[in-house]
């Protein structure tokens, strides 16, 4: 039996739409709402390396608190920053993110999230 999570935020339709299409395939994943429940580094890191991205791929750069916290894609910064400012800032982290033993996919557009059926 697989293991599936998906961080999520509720207020998100892609989010919403992603966490529709994995239980219209009967499939009940550990719901954690990441908003409420904020990821640290270390587990940022760990699903960025498992998508083979950098963290600011992960990153919400339209998202107006980008901005405001005086961010820029073209930024140079560590790894380790990257992580810690989207581990401080939840909002910015792009969502939905689902987990299949391992597996790991951003929900964007939601549909993706079937590649790890």
């Amino acid at each position: 039996m697989s293991e599936w999570t998906i961080y999520h935020n509720p207020r998100c339709s892609k989010s919403r739409l992603a966490l529709e299409h994995l239980r219209n395939h009967d499939i009940e994943p550990t719901v954690v709402k990441y908003l409420e429940e904020p990821l640290g580094a270390v587990t940022l890191d760990s699903l960025c390396r498992a998508m083979a991205i950098e963290p600011l791929a992960m990153m919400r750069t339209k998202e107006p608190l980008f901005k405001e916290l005086g961010l820029s894609a073209k930024d140079e910064r560590p790894r380790a920053e990257w992580l810690k400012i989207m581990a401080d800032n939840p909002k910015l982290i792009e969502r939905p993110i689902v987990v299949r033993d391992g597996q790991v996919v951003i929900g964007r557009p939601p549909e993706r999230v079937l590649e790890l059926l």
